[in-house]
């Protein structure tokens, strides 16, 4: 975490920044956050993750009291506090102090700027291993605080030797616990339409590809497929070469999802300068 971050309608030192223990964000898991990063002193896709902060802030029914221009504001302010050449941004709405204890309230918005810590360069050359596990994200299409059970199941992953679990529920597949999913058959790129968040890396990924289908996606055809990828904003994309005990194609990473991968990182660098 940075020096500097948003609390309480202020920019503050990081270490000061307070919750009440009865906050439903604390009490119930419930809020909502996202997450965007900075290069060369750059928001990247700023827009497009203020978009999804304020509509999940609408559908979780939590008061957001700063306009989105208000936002923009802070956020340059913590990037020229905090030195933010380099770096995250999370953005988080409490549930609130509730007078039932459950119903959504007012919450508190914090900003806090931190440092990022990528995958290794392995990860990216050798690909990556997906544990299968039958679950649906709690009203997906929304970046909520809830990932008890990740958060919890991880300690499996860490024994097994993965980088994280694959959802599926009734045959077919949905995200990671923190990436959207891709696999690649005959050139094409295909990903699953529905209990996902609509990730903003997912949707500049697909803007750099010709041949894509978005629809339902099997557990069986994702096993059989010639290449696997995850995509999020720390991770930009990495290659999947197993879920479970199945190797993804020839258990390496594959030209469609390395191509992919190369030109986000141009547009990346187009996009910061």
């Amino acid at each position: 975490m940075k020096p500097f971050c948003f609390a309480d309608g202020n920019i503050i030192d990081s270490s000061k920044a307070q919750i009440h223990p009865m906050d439903l964000g604390l009490i119930r898991g419930y809020g909502i956050f996202d997450f965007f990063r900075s290069v060369n002193y750059t928001p990247l896709f700023l827009e497009h993750y203020l978009d999804r902060f304020i509509g999940s802030a609408e559908k979780t029914f939590l008061p957001l009291s700063y306009s989105r221009e208000e936002l923009k504001q802070i956020i340059k302010e913590l990037t020229d506090k905090n030195d933010m050449e380099q770096g995250g941004f999370r953005m988080l709405l409490t549930g609130g102090i509730s007078e039932n204890h459950f119903s959504p309230a007012e919450g508190k918005l914090f900003i806090f700027p931190e440092s990022l810590i990528f995958p290794s360069e392995e990860k990216y050359n050798k690909g990556i291993k997906l544990l299968s596990l039958n679950y649906i994200r709690p009203i997906a299409d929304i970046k909520t605080t809830n990932y008890a059970l990740s958060v919890w199941d991880s300690m499996r992953w860490k024994k097994e030797g993965a980088e994280d679990v694959l959802y599926h529920h009734n045959g077919y597949v949905s995200e990671s616990s923190r990436s959207n999913f891709f696999i690649v058959k005959n050139g094409t790129v295909i990903t699953p339409d529905k209990d996902i968040l609509l990730g903003i890396t997912r949707k500049h990924v697909l803007q750099l590809v010709d041949k894509v289908e978005i629809r339902p996606v099997t557990l069986a055809e994702s096993l059989e497929a010639d290449e696997a990828f995850i995509t999020s904003t720390t991770k930009v994309l990495l290659p999947v070469t197993q879920i479970d005990q199945h190797t993804i194609g020839n258990g390496k990473p594959g030209p469609v999802s390395m191509d992919i991968l190369k030109k986000f990182r141009i547009l990346e660098k187009e996009m910061s300068l």
